[in-house]
């Protein structure tokens, strides 16, 4: 490798690796002067580059008087090239926490091939820059070993991608990025078409329709490193553009897919270093809504959701009775370690629950010292609190936290506290848990729109003894749709998709499309499955969640190479920006 590396540079060798063995070598080395030391006539300057750093030695006595000089004026980040021998370090010299540290080099010549003003912020690994500010300087950011090591680890995960999918009879196809819109969740980013006054591309939120194409043009296996697009609020697990690994197969059962995909993933783990071990475990979506409250559940430590609902139903504390009673759920978790925490910092918790739609939130503590705390324990009777605490596993130390209300509601309030109450109680969660959650409803009811949308996606296909409940009760239906589940994120999912275009048809009516736009929309799609479209399903993995997982990261903004802020923005080059009166006159359009 480094052969390959060094054969068109202008060095003989990398900063990260000469060695013991390289001794008496005459090198020539270039990068950037990373620190510089100047003690007692003798100027040291460690020069790094992608690989690493070595130590420089500049001796008046081995270089020109103009080199010394120049090596005496060397600022950070100037760009160097060093000649020199390398040599062994003293005993008492030799760093053992550096690649280099039992080498220097003594230089016999240096050359200035730029000099660097003073950088905005240190090219150091755990800086405390603010975000925006490293994002406005990204390529400065970018020289810091540790985000250099997360492109590594990218391009390492992409390649091992790459071979895995190639092995296995997988072909590389690129689809559109300009595209017609259709609804398939999120908003779309909407491109005006010159040629075309008055109508618009859209940019793919992911390539599924095209991929599904790919399966009715015989093509059976596909895979692509695809660039996406979703106009969306963002966090630290999204952003407006991000890339997937797009799958697609022929003729296969969701068994099929994710035995393959299984098979892949061990073999990038194994590339970077990790055991992945095969087959994963497979979780039913309402064991995962009912045991962790969400559909992408972290397994590797417990606090699980317990159901108190019957326990609680005829209690004189009337907030858990009247839900009780009028079919919502009660539901608990134990906090084990944080029995004694004060009142105060139990309440401040109430502010998690609210925003995840609860109306309050009760808790019961139980002391250290074997005392129990709680607003709510008087309107108990002894045999509920005996049963209560049976059903929770209560020792002391322990603090039970509660929901009541709907069950959507109530898991995503005990899911919320349980992810954060992991947070701070420091519980440990090491190593990597990768899981499927699999038989998702195909149907949800959005309140807000006051009409039924896909769980998955519109393309999933449903699960056969439910076809027929499809206009009767749409929520009783199943589908083949499974995510794979990595440390409590969706790092990736995928179903079995319609091949009939009939039931796809009667699927977009369902979600309140009219024949007419189903036809406008989705004639291209329904046109290929009717044209002897074969049996078909997929997966799109995240692969900027995944590489943020495998690199212990808290944002995917860590290890895209130029990613936008939490508004949408590019600090560094100013975009999204403002455009001429010309540029919007040529695509007909003009701004209110």
């Amino acid at each position: 490798m480094a052969d390959l590396i060094n054969e068109y540079s202008m060095h003989t060798a990398t900063c990260g690796q000469l060695r013991a063995a390289d001794d008496g070598r005459e090198v020539t080395l270039t990068g950037w002067a990373w620190h510089n030391r100047d003690h007692g006539g003798l100027i040291f300057i460690d020069l790094r580059d992608r690989t690493g750093y070595t130590q420089i030695v500049v001796d008046p006595d081995c270089v020109s008087a103009d080199d010394f000089a120049k090596a005496e004026h060397v600022g950070r980040e100037d760009v160097l090239k060093v000649q020199g021998r390398v040599r062994l370090r003293a005993a008492d010299a030799v760093n053992p926490d550096m690649a280099t540290g039992e080498i220097e080099v003594l230089a016999s010549s240096l050359e200035v091939l730029n000099k660097s003003v003073t950088p905005p912020f240190a090219i150091e690994n755990g800086i405390e820059t603010d975000e925006t500010t490293r994002m406005k300087w990204r390529y400065l950011d970018l020289r810091r070993p540790e985000m250099y090591a997360n492109l590594h680890l990218r391009h390492t995960v992409m390649q091992a991608m790459r071979r895995a999918l190639d092995e296995r009879g997988f072909v590389e196809v690129e689809t559109p990025i300009l595209a017609n819109s259709t609804p398939e969740g999120a908003r779309d980013y909407i491109v005006p078409s010159r040629p075309n006054p008055g109508k618009f591309y859209a940019l793919p939120q992911s390539p599924q329709q095209f991929k599904q194409m790919l399966m009715a043009a015989g093509v059976e296996r596909y895979f692509q490193i695809a660039r996406c697009f979703r106009d969306e609020d963002l966090r630290a697990d999204r952003q407006p553009e991000f890339t997937q690994v797009d799958i697609e197969m022929s003729f296969v059962t969701e068994d099929d897919v994710m035995t393959m995909m299984e098979g892949v993933l061990q073999e990038v783990f194994k590339a970077v270093g990790l055991e992945l071990n095969i087959p994963l475990q497979r979780m039913a979506y309402q064991e995962a809504m009912d045991k962790y409250g969400c559909d992408r559940p972290d397994v590797r430590f417990g606090m699980l959701l317990h159901d108190i609902t019957n326990i609680v139903r005829d209690t004189g504390f009337k907030v858990f009775a009247s839900v009780a009673q009028s079919g919502g759920v009660v539901k608990a978790i134990n906090a084990k370690g944080a029995g004694d925490w004060s009142r105060g910092d139990v309440e401040k918790l109430a502010s998690i629950a609210e925003a995840n739609g609860a109306k309050g939130m009760a808790w019961v503590a139980f002391t250290t010292s074997g005392e129990e705390k709680s607003p709510i324990k008087k309107f108990f009777t002894e045999k509920e609190w005996a049963a209560l605490k049976a059903e929770m596993e209560v020792e002391p130390g322990d603090l039970l936290l509660f929901a009541a209300d709907e069950p959507a509601v109530a898991n995503a309030v005990l899911s919320a506290l349980r992810m954060h109450m992991a947070d701070l109680l420091d519980i440990p969660r090491e190593g990597h848990a990768l899981l499927w959650v699999v038989d998702f409803p195909m149907f949800k009811y959005d309140e807000d729109e006051k009409k039924y949308a896909a769980e998955h996606h519109p393309f999933s296909k449903i699960v056969h003894e439910d076809v027929d409940l499809m206009e009767t009760d749409p929520l009783a239906c199943g589908s083949y749709a499974y995510d794979i589940v990595m440390d409590g994120y969706e790092m990736g999912g995928g179903s079995i998709r319609i091949h009939d275009p009939e039931e796809q048809r009667r699927v977009l009516r369902v979600l309140g499309l009219s024949d007419e736009a189903i036809d406008e929309k989705f004639g291209h799609l329904l046109n290929a499955l009717s044209l002897g479209t074969p049996p078909h399903g997929g997966i799109a993995l995240g692969l900027d969640r995944l590489v943020m997982l495998l690199a212990g990261k808290d944002s995917i903004r860590d290890v895209i190479a130029f990613p936008k802020t939490s508004s949408a923005a590019d600090p560094m080059t100013g975009a999204p920006s403002e455009v001429t009166a010309r540029q919007l006159k040529e695509v007909d359009l003009r701004l209110l």
